[in-house]
This record gives structure tokens, C-alpha cells and sequence, in this order.
């Protein structure tokens, strides 16, 4: 069992590991944030922001910003690398771009997602899988969808020293098992279920459960009957952390953002913009102008 099932004193713990406060605006100290420090986080009542990130360049503005976790999501594959869902993303591209973003930050617990695939068959696959992030990518944790059916993967990955990151409610790996992008948890019965998920991911050792299109007030329940932190997408402001699809957050994301989202800039439309100014100057001559030419 992961040691951030036991009760957590609200000191730093072991000497010289100063007490951290997940999120301040900054980088703040010079160490990663650990699993420890977000199930301290979850003793002090303090909340923390998650967001994606698959390139050292963007995984270090959101460093220097002070988000204290960062996720290497298969959000990738229709993000990032042009597929249209999250099923054909390979471990081999989900190893290149989480080490990118390990080599881009300095301050950030790195969490990589276990793609389609490359878990589900057995402990020791998941186990396989998992080593290979941590030993080619060096990321701090993984993450794997699923609640009681992938118990023992969790189970293997923590007794091998490698941290887990629990997701249930919305699955998109098994969107296609689910019916579609829908709420998960809806009723007596889906309620009951995603609550026996939960807590049994805990007991295998998960430090903490992301919960993705889950009604409100049920991830509120979650949340309380858990000892370790729940990260919300599309779960309502009652959980522990919070977590978005950067592209969604800075505006990117072509089209409407999905509900469960805020745009915090149009970073699309400034990219747009640049990038026509940009062709306008060269098809006018302007550019190169003498200061950017050599002599």
C-alpha cells in the first residue's frame, strides 16, 4: 500500500525537505514537487492546478508559472500529434514527448499516461510499460484508466516504486465501450460502482484519482472519502486539483471548447495573426529588413 494512504502529519516529514506550497504564482524552490507533497496539499486543505503539456517549450512557461504538475496526457493524440482520438497514441511517441517535457522543467511533478494498449493485458505488462517511462522518459508517475479491473496493475507499479495516478469516471481510451463522451456516475447504480473504484484504487496504492465527466456532487463525495488528492475535468469545483488540456485552456483548440472547459486566452487568433503579418512582410519585401541582415 502507497504510504499517501496512511495519515499524513502536516509537517514537512523527513529532515531538510522544506515544506512546499504546490502552488504561489512562481517556481519557487529549486526541488520537484513529489507525490508527498500533494498528499500533504490534501492534509492543508490546498488546492492545485494540473494542465497537459508534450513539448519542453510549453512544459517550461507553465513551469516558470508555478503549475506544480504537468501531464504527458494521450490527450496528445488528437492535440498534439494529429489523430482524431486519444486510442492509436504509441508508447514511443508518449516517451519522446514526456521526456521533452522532463528536459523543459525543473519544478514540476512530470505524469505520463500509460497509452491504449500498453497496460491492460497483465501486471507485468503494465509494470514493463511503466519502467520504460520512468527509466527512458524520467518522469515522476504515470497514469492509467480504469477502477477495480486495473487494481492489480496499480498494485504492481507501487510495490516497484513507481508512482500511480488512478482514473476513472470518463475513460477516453474506452470511449468506445462507454457509449461515447458522456457523464459517468449518473444514478444509484453508476454512482455506487465509481465509488467502489475509487476507494479500491486507493487501497492498491494510487496517489491520486483524477475523475473526469462525473457529476458534481458525486466527485464531492469522492473527494471526501478519499485520503489521497482527486483531480477534476468536468467534475465540479469540489475536488481536490484541478486539471485541463492546455489547448483548451489558451485557446488552440479549434472550434468550441468542450463544456467542461475555460479559455483563458485566444492564443489561436494571436498565432493567426503573427503568422499573417509575418507572410505579409515577405511577400511586401519588408522583411528581412537591414536589422535583421548581416554585413
Amino acid at each position: 500500500m502507497s504510504i499517501t494512504n496512511e495519515p499524513v502529519p502536516s509537517s514537512a516529514g523527513s529532515a531538510g525537505e522544506p515544506k512546499l506550497t504546490l502552488y504561489n504564482g512562481s517556481t519557487g524552490t529549486g526541488r520537484r514537487v513529489t507525490v508527498r507533497d500533494l498528499a500533504l496539499a490534501k492534509q492543508r486543505g490546498e488546492r492545485w492546478p494540473m494542465l497537459t503539456a508534450y513539448d519542453a517549450m510549453t512544459a517550461g512557461v507553465f513551469d516558470e508559472a508555478g503549475i506544480p504538475v504537468l501531464l504527458v496526457g494521450d490527450s496528445a493524440g488528437d492535440n498534439h500529434l494529429g489523430y482524431s482520438n486519444t486510442v492509436p497514441v504509441t508508447v514511443e511517441e508518449l516517451i519522446t514527448l514526456s521526456g521533452a517535457v522532463v528536459r523543459g522543467t525543473r519544478r514540476a511533478l512530470i505524469v505520463s499516461d500509460l497509452p491504449f494498449g500498453s497496460y491492460q493485458s497483465s501486471p507485468r505488462q503494465a509494470l514493463e510499460t511503466g519502467t520504460r517511462f520512468m527509466k527512458e522518459a524520467g518522469v515522476g508517475a504515470v497514469k492509467l484508466e480504469g477502477g477495480r479491473r486495473v487494481v492489480h496493475q496499480v498494485e504492481a507499479l507501487v510495490q516497484a516504486g513507481i508512482p500511480v495516478m488512478a482514473h476513472i469516471g470518463l475513460t477516453p481510451q474506452s470511449v468506445n465501450v462507454l457509449g461515447g463522451y458522456r457523464v459517468q456516475g449518473r444514478g444509484e447504480e453508476e454512482a455506487e460502482r465509481l465509488l467502489a473504484d475509487a476507494k479500491a484504487l486507493e487501497a492498491a496504492g494510487a496517489f491520486a484519482v483524477v475523475l473526469e465527466l462525473v457529476p458534481a456532487e458525486l466527485a464531492e463525495q469522492v473527494t471526501e472519502l478519499l485520503h489521497v488528492p482527486t483531480v477534476g475535468i468536468g467534475a465540479g469545483a469540489g475536488c481536490d486539483a484541478q486539471v485541463q488540456v492546455w489547448t483548451d485552456m489558451a485557446g488552440m483548440t479549434p472550434g468550441n471548447a468542450p463544456k467542461h472547459a475555460k479559455k483563458y486566452a485566444d492564443l489561436r487568433a494571436v498565432l493567426t495573426g503573427a503568422a499573417r503579418e509575418f507572410a505579409a512582410d515577405v511577400v511586401a519585401g519588408a522583411f528581412p529588413a537591414p536589422e535583421n541582415s548581416f554585413h
